[in-house]
């Protein structure tokens, strides 16, 4: 096995991921299997107990995890001192090995590069016990087997002008970094990120990594046609489809990335350039209309301007009420919504205050004593990684294939994805919510379950009569990539921009070029099968003896 290690110094946010996903792109056309690690140096078990304001976004893999503190607690260290050396940087480093070992792309056995991101920044304290168990494991799997990639930042002053890394500059970098100056590696244009892997191999980047690898045998040139194809495409799109995006933290886009990432995919897909309208949720209410009536107006404005509303994840009850006005407004007004986590229960809420008649329903998250209660907490399902959180990857089942998200799942038996919330639908109020159809015009299909023991917990809502209105439990947004888009994304965008009966009829699988738009339902079930630990599916990518 081989590893790449991908750093950032100077400041956050600098690109490591970019950085390392677009090396793995690089490394898999030139044929490498490659597997990848995200590693946040925070000591917090429970990552999703984090405030995004902290954090940005909570993403969540397929895996669990285990614990240096769990270990000690079973006995495994014989009553021995817990220290930072050896025990958690052994630790780290087994971790490692094992989780790389697990092949993620459906073949059998490792793969043949892991690239490992380690998050935060050189110097943070918090990062320590990480780079001193990553030094040990570089001498431990030996030269040849270890590649660091450093990404760091190089500032240009407004009344300087643009800072150029001519060859003075990068020997110099050179001799204070000991790194060969043709591993010195430069990206200043970086605002379409599609390009980032052209950049990277058009200065031979590959070639610094498989030569510290000892791979250069082993490999093709890479093969990038398609994604110059891609990154072409987003260059010349000027078709806007508007996006509404109602949340709680609407003033760091960092909390909703992957998010934002998987409606980038989908407008893609569909040819079209992606503009996001941030609307908060709490400035749709109607006790705001009295307190700040201009960005009352103003979120109005932009929510009735949007070609589809998208209400993600969150926890808290601010800004709650609003999100069930902006549900209301795309369900009576036959905008495309899209429910994450808590927009499904939104949805399930509205729906029942609105079509029901239950005008106090609610979820036990916001009124523990709610009498009409649409959502509960489910606390005898204890996950010892994420408090009372369903964590991790679930299997899916569809019931049918005549729904909207089963064809857009391309009417598989089942799906895999990903999960973290503590709250969801009272199953005594699943057939009410199911058979109001038959006294009203809307009807609201519930589409997915979990089989546990004797229970079926709702993964996934619509309303058949709606062009789309869609809400789901899980994330879908964790398991979008480039030139493959979440399949409810892919939905989302379709039906914004009057694609949705188009992409149905081809097969939702396959991008999508220009149609019209439909609608449809679905039916799943899930069960409590989690995938083996370590299983990931992304490609994240870095490197040892290379400068970014």
């Amino acid at each position: 096995m081989k590893y790449v290690l991908v750093t950032g110094g100077v400041v956050s946010g600098l690109g490591k991921g970019v950085t390392a996903s677009s090396i793995g792109l690089i490394l898999k056309a030139c044929g490498l299997r490659v597997t990848s690690i995200k590693i946040d140096p925070y000591l917090n078990s429970d990552a999703g107990t984090m405030s995004p304001f902290e954090h940005g976004e909570v993403f969540v893999l397929d895996d669990g995890g285990e614990a240096v503190i769990d270990k000690e607690r079973r006995g495994d260290y014989l009553g021995q001192t817990v220290q930072v050396v050896p025990h958690i940087t052994d630790a780290i480093q087994e971790w490692i090995e094992r989780v790389a070992a697990i092949p993620v792309d459906g073949k059998e056995g490792p793969a043949d590069v892991c690239v490992i991101e380690l998050g935060g920044t050189i110097g943070d304290i918090e990062s320590m016990p990480f780079i001193e168990a990553l030094g040990q494991f570089s001498y431990r799997v030996g030269a040849g087997n270890f590649c660091l990639i450093h990404v760091s930042l190089v500032p240009v002053l407004t009344v300087v002008g643009e800072q150029e890394l001519d060859g003075n500059v990068k020997e110099k970098l050179s001799r204070f970094c000991h790194v060969p100056i043709e591993n010195i590696i430069t990206l200043y244009d970086v605002s379409n990120i599609w390009r980032v892997p052209l950049l990277l191999r058009d200065q031979k980047a590959h070639e610094a990594i498989l030569k510290v690898l000892n791979l250069n045998s082993d490999t093709r040139e890479p093969s990038l046609a398609e994604w110059t194809s891609r990154a072409d495409i987003c260059d010349l799109l000027n078709e806007p489809v508007r996006i509404a995006m109602v949340g709680k933290y609407t003033g760091l886009a960092d909390s909703y990335l992957s998010v934002l990432k998987a409606l980038l995919h989908a407008s893609v897909a569909c040819h079209r350039k992606l503009c996001i309208d941030w609307v908060p949720a709490s400035d749709l209410e109607d006790a705001n209309a009295e307190e700040n009536p201009d960005s009352y107006r103003s979120a109005w404005k932009l929510l009735k301007g949007a070609d589809a509303i998208l209400v993600p994840g969150g926890f808290g009850d601010r800004g709650v009420e609003g999100k069930i006005l902006a549900a209301k407004y795309a369900r009576e007004n036959r905008i495309p919504y899209l429910g994450i986590c808590l927009g499904m229960q939104i949805a399930v809420i509205e729906f029942a205050r609105s079509v029901l008649g239950l005008r106090n329903a609610n979820s036990t998250e916001f009124d523990p004593n709610t009498e009409s209660m649409c959502y509960f907490h489910a606390r005898g399902f204890q996950n010892p990684y994420g408090s009372t959180m369903r964590l991790g990857s679930r299997r899916t089942y569809f019931q049918g294939i005549s729904s909207k998200s089963a064809r857009l799942y391309g009417n598989r038996s089942f799906i895999d994805e990903r999960h973290r919330h503590r709250y969801e639908v009272n199953p005594d109020m699943v057939k009410q919510l199911e058979t109001a159809a038959s006294v009203l015009l809307a009807k609201m299909k519930l589409v997915a379950a979990w089989r546990w023991f004797f229970l079926s917990i709702v993964m996934i809502i619509e309303l058949p009569t709606h062009p789309y209105f869609v809400g789901v439990q899980f994330h879908p947004e964790f398991k979008s990539r480039p030139g493959k888009p979440s399949a409810l994304f892919l939905g989302l965008v379709a039906a914004a921009c009057g694609q949705l009966d188009n992409l149905l009829k081809k097969g939702a699988t396959k991008p999508c070029r220009m149609s019209n738009g439909s609608a449809i339902k679905a039916h799943l079930y899930e069960n409590a099968t989690k995938l083996p630990n370590g299983s990931l599916d992304g490609i994240y990518c870095n490197g040892n003896g290379l400068h970014v």
